[in-house]
């Protein structure tokens, strides 16, 4: 985890971009001491994003699975899957 004060991002901008960008990984922000802001690379947000709509869409089917709700078999999934993969849409 890095940590640095909102001066130090202002002062050393260039930096913390390469540092992020490089890592892949979130730089946090303080300011008097006290947390702030995250900062991260928009390819590394963006894959963070994804990961956390699939597992809540995960989450989703579990949770009707276990209330009874019913399920896709394998064949609708993979007809569902094909069908978005043609229309270029996602999930």
């Amino acid at each position: 985890m890095r940590i640095t004060t909102s001066d130090g991002i202002q002062l050393k901008y260039e930096e913390a971009v390469k540092k992020c960008k490089g890592s892949g990984k979130p730089i946090y922000i303080t300011k008097n001491g006290k947390s702030e802001l995250v900062v991260m690379d928009i390819s590394s947000f963006e894959k963070r994003e994804q990961e956390l709509q699939a597992q809540q869409l995960v989450l989703e089917a579990f949770a009707a699975r276990l209330t009874g709700e019913e399920g896709y078999s394998l064949d609708k999934s993979r007809n569902l899957i094909n069908k978005l993969i043609e229309e270029n849409l996602t999930i």
